[in-house]
């Protein structure tokens, strides 16, 4: 069953309507109905490319947090092969809202490291809805440390809301987890390549996110904050998380104008959940272009880049 989001009522009542007279079809009474089916259909699709050329900054939160949209296992079952995940910090323990391993991007070895959500109640809970806790930040230091000792590119997919805040992640040191983290991937010696496929939430984004290239899915957003917890602080009423995420400039195409991103890889017309498998293969082809900017490069010279990168933000506005 597919979800629709609220503004999306018009598009869902078309398809509906689409799939009754398919049922009706479908019986074998003799009659075709595949004209007035066509048409239904096309005023769908046309109604749905309409509303998803005009969404808000609030919208497009919606969209990146659809139920159904794909989130990193799907992209790393379809994208790296030979993937074997590698588990705890060697410290504490084991922390599921990140997965991280070693495997194949298109027959080369990578390190991938990816915040999982989980997409049923029993994985929500054993991924934490994709919020780390320290010792998901320090395995995947762990391995990113690995993948530059033996040269190999890092691969890394957004999708959180935000670090864990509970208290027995601040006990475990989360702020500065989320901070070795970030510097773990400023000094890597290889490229790095960070993808935004959902939220990109605060500290808990950012700490597997400052790559060589960053880059975001059309829908995406990326922020310091949720548009509710920036509306909570500045007017103690996270009924307006609309009017944040508004003024909090929060979309790929706003970051892609500020230089914070570098790239915008496009959705299917209503969203990545509209089809996996093509929203997935133009970000493996975008990953595999980021990748090769760095072919020949040396590890000074990739190090200075991604540090000349982050200094130039903001510098240019």
């Amino acid at each position: 069953m597919r979800s629709y989001l609220d503004f999306e009522k018009p598009v869902a009542e078309l398809e509906a309507k689409a799939d009754e007279l398919r049922a009706l079809e479908a019986k074998g009474d003799g009659y075709s109905l595949s004209e007035e089916i066509g048409k239904l259909d096309a005023k769908a699709n046309q109604a749905l490319k309409d509303i998803y050329a005009a969404l808000t900054p609030w919208q497009k939160t919606l969209v990146a947090r659809h139920p159904q949209r794909p989130h990193f296992k799907d992209y790393c079952a379809t994208l790296i092969s030979e993937f074997t995940p590698l588990a705890g910090d060697r410290a504490f323990g084991e922390d599921e809202a990140i997965v991280a391993g070693f495997g194949r991007f298109r027959g080369e070895p990578v390190c991938v490291v990816g915040q999982e959500k989980g997409d049923s109640t029993e994985t929500r809970i054993r991924h934490n809805f994709g919020m780390p806790k320290p010792e998901g930040y320090r395995k995947a230091v762990r391995l990113v440390e690995l993948a530059d000792r033996f040269g190999l590119p890092v691969l890394s997919f957004v999708d959180t809301a935000g670090a864990y805040p509970g208290i027995e992640a601040e006990e475990r040191g989360q702020a500065e987890a989320i901070a070795r983290s970030t510097d773990a991937w400023l000094g890597l010696r290889t490229p790095s390549v960070a993808l935004v496929i959902g939220e990109g939430g605060s500290g808990g984004a950012i700490a597997i996110a400052a790559a060589s290239r960053v880059m975001m899915l059309e829908h995406a957003i990326y922020s310091v904050i949720s548009p509710e917890g920036a509306a909570s602080i500045l007017w103690r009423d996270t009924a307006r998380a609309q009017d944040a995420a508004t003024g909090m400039k929060i979309t790929a195409q706003d970051l892609l104008k500020f230089g914070i991103i570098d790239r915008i890889v496009t959705e299917p017309t209503g969203g990545a959940h509209r089809d996996r498998q093509a929203v997935i293969g133009r970000a493996g082809d975008a990953i595999a272009a980021a990748l090769a900017e760095f072919a020949g490069n040396t590890p000074e010279q990739i190090v200075n880049r991604r540090e000349d990168k982050f200094l130039a933000i903001g510098r240019n506005l």
